[in-house]
């Protein structure tokens, strides 16, 4: 069980541990790698074969060499001659190696086996898109359904939700249900349904089964219920006393004399015992007619007590009430999900897992049907896990299942001869994806899991920690240790087994710096004269964009200057650079839009939303032309587009005075004028092709085929003409997305365009080299990859957003719910603080994983608003850090930002040891 830290290698371990087992007589079909994503599959693919390829054509001599190097010893002649063999083995391995995810582990295995899953044999995976589409459509039926039934536990449901949230707050609701599927259908299948699982809810909140808001209050409002001529005499009291308690002594008589509506101005009577926060008021009555009345303050402080012990079994109902509603949503809503699903035999990749596991482990850890499990025991000799930190409960499932029979004494495999290994590689520190419900917590208790297993079977435990980084240099490491050793730091990254955080660096005497900027403040904006007439554009203030317009002006300079990259021996190149935000906000496009004004290439954003890129939009606006040739700005702006290309004069020529649509005028037109031929031309023939062509086709002749804009090339090389080279990857993923339209729905052009726009499809780019551009990404996008120079520019802001669904956790075993924090009662304030904290500890993973990138150059900065930031955000931590081992620089950029600041800088001069404050 290897305990790594960031750039200790993980997948070089993971590689020669591969390696050093196919060497020692393993055949590697028996070898199963599972990794985190398909691009650490690939990474490990390639190096195997790589080194493999090599060996087989190595001399004797150079050969030896390498196996020495990776097993410690001199190999003999008949190692030399297993390992000149291992690539042809490899070749001809059925399947290849077994180096994959643990989806598409799961998907080979419920291809072996899809009737024992309860699986149609011909099943698919959908991709994001289709089952976002699904899910549309499901919930569409749903809300359908309950409004068609108002009287129905669905309907009754979207009554109480609809009443307390209002349109986008509902609408994010759904999208909170439909990501966590898998963990809502685990829990009616825990609870055996809905019943089970609303039951539960009322057990863990202290409510029965009925109980609800309005009868609790009716029956606290009732005469019986409390002192009233108690209260009455505290009324008589406090209208001796000041103004308040006049005011105070008015409200209660008033709702004590209104028996038939106490109910609907009770929320105005607790106000006069209760605070916001529905603790008693320290105040009910002051002093004099309390010495006066003693009976007064005793009435209205047992009143209080009633009150607040009333407000708390209310608003205790009114969660269980929520709660119940969100589940009887939820169950409609997966239902017809299901239905849809299996009614097209289509699995999502929760559907993998959980299958898997109903496969594997069955009813209550018996396998459904053992034999499955028997034919994996014959199968696999070795078990590796990669980025371990990163699995969640249910893929843990998977794991502990298919390896349970390495620990159930001798092997059935050569008379228990056979060694049988599981190996795992994680970094707790680097734990970011709770929203995969991936958590530290279980790393750790999966490796308590193993290391149990291990030692009650009597086999070998070992537990490895790797600290040691190839990546970074001393000085970015002395940061790193020095952030992660404050107390405000180290909570969520530090562990059991780690707590403290120490790194050594591979790269002594390497030249590296961290520094630290002055962070950009909102500019003070002069009150314009009074009366002033607006005649002069003003530039709005952003602090943001100025921060990027230094960040792009510092890499240009670089760049132009051709200053050193000292530990490459070379100038920077804008490839050496990497810019990591936590968000995708503004700034992005701003620092894009920078750096292009600049001519410094930049590879753009991680990831982008395909109907909201300029290309795809112009393409859309065409197909929508075509549907309906009578929408005249529709048509006015593919005119304008970069497939045609008219001026704004011949646009304003033609539909200026026109009589009919715009359509009809470009026909005519075009008979008098030839300027506007090769437009009427090309569009009547994409109408003629419009009702023939799947959407496929259509766009793949459009981007292939000459157009108006340019005749002598084609419609992809106009919209790379008007857009740039940025084009090219929505152009290809618009294609890719109509092949997946066309496999699962009928080839529509207006289905396409529906579906398009309901899925919210994204570009999930990969930027692991660049191309020698600088790259731009969130740090969950970094996950695995490094830069000789790093930029932190999002480091002012802390997470503030919380669940709005309560899952269960160690405190709670049901979800819970309520739509508002004021609504909450004690059990949800209590699972909402570990929330916060689980989320406050991932945030300071967050900025482990960010710093860690850095090879060389680490640059710390931000922009604020006008408020000041929280003392635990991230250049906050940075600061305090760097306060004690950097060292204050002059540094101003008040021509670019309108302020001189001071950065702390800390640097590691080449071929000297890292000194503490050393500048």
């Amino acid at each position: 069980w290897v305990g790594a830290s960031a750039g200790s290698g993980k997948t070089k371990v993971l590689t020669d541990r591969v390696l050093r087992l196919m060497l020692s007589g393993t055949a590697p079909a028996r070898i199963l790698c599972l990794t985190f994503t398909k691009a650490a599959a690939a990474e490990m693919s390639i190096r195997i074969n790589r080194t493999l390829g090599i060996w087989a054509t190595l001399p004797d001599e150079g050969l030896e060499d390498r196996l020495a190097d990776l097993c410690g010893e001199r190999p003999s002649a008949e190692t030399r001659t297993i390992a000149r063999r291992l690539f042809a083995q490899v070749v001809d391995c059925p399947g290849g190696m077994k180096i994959q995810t643990i989806h598409a582990f799961c998907q080979s295995l419920l291809r072996r086996f899809p009737l024992e899953a309860g699986l149609a044999p011909h099943f698919e995976v959908m991709d994001e898109r289709t089952a976002a589409g699904l899910l549309t459509e499901a919930r569409d039926e749903v809300l359908h359904a309950g409004r068609a039934a108002p009287d129905s536990p669905l309907g009754k449901a979207m009554a109480r939700l609809t009443a307390e949230l209002n349109a986008e707050e509902f609408a994010d609701i759904l999208a909170e249900l439909a990501s966590e599927r898998g963990r809502i259908q685990r829990l009616f299948e825990s609870f055996h349904g809905l019943d089970g699982a609303v039951d539960a809810v009322h057990e863990a909140l202290g409510v029965p089964p009925g109980i609800t808001e309005a009868a609790i209050l009716r029956e606290a409002c009732a005469d019986h219920a409390f002192d009233v001529p108690g209260l009455r005499d505290a009324c008589r009291a406090l209208s001796t006393g000041s103004k308040t308690d006049e005011e105070r002594g008015v409200g209660i008589q008033s709702w004590l004399d209104a028996a038939e509506n106490r109910v609907r101005a009770f929320q105005i009577y607790v106000r006069h015992f209760l605070t916001a926060e529905g603790g008693a008021r320290k105040t009910l009555i002051t002093k004099k007619p309390a010495t006066s009345f003693p009976a007064a303050l005793t009435a209205l402080e047992r009143e209080a007590e009633r009150l607040v012990s009333l407000m708390k079994r209310v608003r205790s109902a009114g969660v269980a009430a929520s709660t119940t509603a969100l589940l009887t949503l939820a169950e409609s809503l997966l239902s017809a999900y299901e239905a849809k699903k299996k009614a097209k035999a289509l699995l999502d990749y929760d559907d993998l897992i959980l299958s898997a596991n109903a496969l594997l482990r069955g009813k209550d850890g018996v396998p459904a049907v053992p034999w499955v499990l028997f034919k994996l025991d014959g199968g696999l000799d070795h078990i590796l896990i990669d980025e371990a930190q990163d699995t969640n409960p249910e893929q843990w499932q998977v794991v502990g299942s298919i390896a349970e029979e390495f620990f159930a004494g001798l092997s059935a495999r050569n008379g228990g001869e056979t060694t049988r290994t599981v190996f795992a590689v994680g970094d707790e520190k680097q734990s970011i994806f709770s929203f995969q419900r991936a958590d530290p917590a279980e790393f750790a208790r999966m490796r308590r899991h193993f290391q149990t297993r291990a030692k009650a079977a009597e086999r070998n435990w070992h537990a490895v920690a790797l600290d040691i980084s190839f990546r970074s240099t001393a000085t970015v490491l002395q940061t790193v240790d020095a952030v992660f050793g404050l107390d405000g730091a180290k909570d969520g990254v530090a562990s059991e087994t780690s707590p403290v955080i120490r790194h050594r660096a591979f790269r002594r005497g390497h030249a590296g710096l961290v520094e630290l900027w002055p962070p950009v403040k909102p500019a003070e904006a002069a009150d314009p004269p009074a009366w002033a007439p607006p005649v002069e554009r003003e530039a709005a203030d952003s602090p943001s964009a100025r921060l990027a317009a230094v960040i792009a002006d510092t890499i240009r300079d670089w760049t132009q200057r051709g200053e050193s990259l000292e530990s490459r021996g070379r100038p920077i190149q804008p490839g050496d650079v990497m810019v990591l935000v936590r968000r995708r906000t503004a700034f992005v496009t701003e620092l894009v839009r920078a750096l292009k004004d600049r001519a410094v290439p930049v590879a753009g954003v991680d990831r982008m939303v395909l109907t909201e890129q300029l290309a795809v939009m112009d393409l859309m606006a065409l197909c929508e032309f075509l549907l309906l040739p009578e929408d005249d700005l529709t048509l006015a702006t593919v005119l304008k587009g970069p497939l045609i290309g008219l001026s704004e004069d011949q646009l304003f020529d033609l539909a200026h005075g026109r009589r009919g649509t715009l359509w009809r005028a470009l026909v005519a037109k075009a008979e008098d004028d030839p300027a506007y031929r090769p437009a009427r031309r090309y569009l009547g023939a994409q109408l003629a092709r419009t009702d023939f062509l799947a959407p496929y086709e259509l766009f793949a002749g459009l981007l292939a085929a000459p157009c108006p804009a340019d005749p002598d090339g084609s419609g992809r090389r106009a919209l790379l003409k008007r857009l740039g080279p940025d084009a090219q990857d929505p152009l290809d993923e618009f294609l890719a997305v109509c092949l997946a339209f066309e496999k699962t729905e009928p080839p529509s052009l207006q289905n396409f365009l529906a579906w398009l726009a309901a899925s919210e499809a994204e570009i999930k780019r990969e930027l692991e080299q660049g191309g020698g551009r600088v790259r731009i990404m969130t740090v969950h996008g970094s996950k695995g990859l490094q830069a000789p120079i790093v930029f932190l520019p999002d480091t002012l802001g802390t997470p503030t957003q919380s669940p709005p669904i309560l899952w269960p956790d160690e405190g709670c075993a049901v979800p819970l719910f309520a739509a508002r924090r004021s609504q909450e009662d004690a059990l949800c304030a209590e699972a909402r603080a570990r929330a916060n904290r689980r989320r406050d500890q991932e945030y300071r993973r967050l900025l482990y994983v960010a710093l860690t990138r850095a090879e060389d150059r680490l640059y710390v900065c931000g922009y604020q608003g006008r408020k000041e930031p929280s003392e635990a955000c991230w250049y906050k931590l940075v600061e305090a850090a760097m306060g004690e081992i950097g060292v204050p620089h002059p540094f101003d950029f008040s021509t670019l930002i309108g302020q001189a600041g001071a950065r702390m800088r800390s640097r590691n001069p080449i071929r000297r040891p890292v000194q503490r404050g050393r500048g």
